[in-house]
């Protein structure tokens, strides 16, 4: 088994290949504790992972498997950029004035590093790696946002089932 990292500083934003190779890696136990909690031999689940192994890929029950066992944001990422869309886990927090502030300072973090990409506005022609930065923070700016979101519902929601049964 190989210790050594095929893909070292690769970013934050990964294509499938990629993000299916970092995913694996990376679960607790690494891909032999994956690939016995998927019950597949350990060589088949190495092989169809390798970044420049072409000819196997995962199968879609496979594909499956590694997305709900290992839960990997960037391989979520990786599965719904082509479509433009943005994937969400619903976990609430508690909307209290702290958890407020913490998003604002996420916004205004993630504000900032918009505003740095002037160059690619300034001269309308923007770069794949500064789209694609772009795309992961304005995604993680939505996530917490829309996390904020379920957990004032789930408080809202909480307070009149309590009242009702008051």
């Amino acid at each position: 088994m190989s210790r050594k990292d095929l893909l070292p500083d690769a970013g934050p934003v990964f294509d499938l290949r990629q993000a299916l190779y970092r995913a694996g890696r990376d679960y607790k136990g690494g891909l032999t504790s994956l690939a016995h909690d998927m019950v597949l031999p350990y060589e088949d689940l190495q092989k169809k992972l390798k970044l420049d192994e072409e000819r196997r890929w995962p199968t879609p029950d496979e594909l499956e498997d590694i997305i709900r066992l290992t839960k990997d944001p960037r391989l979520l990422d990786a599965l719904m950029r082509p479509a433009g869309a943005v994937w969400y886990r619903p976990e609430a927090v508690n909307a209290t004035a702290s958890a407020l502030k913490a998003v604002g300072d996420l916004l205004q973090r993630e504000g900032e590093f918009v505003a740095s990409l002037h160059k690619g506005a300034d001269d309308n022609r923007w770069e794949p790696t500064e789209v694609a930065d772009l795309e992961y923070h304005g995604a993680n700016v939505i996530r917490a946002v829309l996390g904020i979101m379920a957990g004032a519902r789930q408080a809202m929601e909480q307070d009149l089932e309590d009242r009702a049964n008051g």
